[in-house]
């Protein structure tokens, strides 16, 4: 599961660390398959830690950034991000008694520091999701995958778009007439159908696609005619009239298949 980075290594390179038959463990694999079904743009790599084992050390030679996403279990709550720069992490565990069975995010980087010497890359940064549930044969829990959601936001922002590719504008625009603005690549990728269902949920309005065919009742059509090329679907109603003006970041949820649009401007409380 990779996208090619070219003969002298990739740009950027994230590693999913951890182990998906453990529930939580499994967030860095889990992570990293959603970052493929998304789209990974030229220059950047993504490998299943959880699977590739040891080969994540020789994965990083050359690389100029590399990313490593892996669970915590730190008594804090469920869902928190820890991100943590490589230098930072001073002692690393003994290489005796590593396996390809329980792999972690400090295993990789012990090992890749043995293998690689001086071609270990300077650009290193961890992101550790707290975990709720290690039992096995658990599923994700809910505050991991929203944890999970905003490390994606994190990697597409600062890491990934910067390399151009296929990932779509997430930038929208509320309307003074009552209707939000999408670029063409966010209907594109998440809306094939032209129609949504419009919800408010706390201080966010949620998009949910529907899969095919044209609006049913309750749903309601994208239509064209944005000055990008975009479309625009009318959410006054959703929103009980009072409709926010101005551009905002939306965020796709995978777990709940949402567009995630936040009312008040960013800087702003809720």
């Amino acid at each position: 599961m990779a996208s090619d980075g070219g003969e002298t290594g990739p740009r950027v390179l994230v590693i999913g660390c951890g182990n998906l038959l453990r529930g939580d463990d499994g967030v860095g694999p889990i992570l990293v398959r959603h970052l493929w079904e998304r789209g990974i743009p030229p220059g950047a790599q993504i490998v299943d830690g959880g699977t590739a084992g040891m080969d994540v050390a020789f994965r990083m030679r050359g690389a100029r950034r590399v990313v490593l996403v892996d669970a915590a279990r730190t008594g804090a709550e469920p869902g928190t991000v820890y991100r943590v720069p490589g230098p930072a992490v001073a002692e690393l565990p003994p290489l005796a008694g590593m396996n390809a069975h329980s792999f972690r995010w400090d295993h990789a980087l012990a090992f890749a520091h043995w293998l690689l010497k001086d071609d270990y890359p300077d650009d290193v940064t961890i992101f550790l999701i707290e975990a709720a549930c290690l039992d096995p044969g658990a599923e994700l829990s809910a505050p991991v995958r929203r944890g999970m959601e905003r490390v994606i936001g994190i990697l597409e922002a600062e890491f990934l778009a910067p390399l151009g590719g296929p990932e779509p504008d997430r930038r929208v625009e509320f309307t003074a007439d009552g209707h939000l603005h999408l670029a063409p690549r966010l209907v594109a990728r998440h809306f094939p159908s032209g129609a949504a269902a419009a919800i408010r949920r706390g201080g966010e309005l949620w998009l949910i696609p529907r899969p095919d065919g044209p609006a049913r009742p309750g749903e309601l059509p994208l239509h064209p005619g944005t000055p990008d090329g975009g479309h625009r679907i009318a959410v006054r109603d959703a929103l009980d009239g009072l409709v926010p003006t101005g551009a905002r970041t939306a965020i796709w949820d995978d777990a709940h298949g949402a567009l995630r649009i936040p009312l008040t401007p960013e800087g702003r409380p809720a």
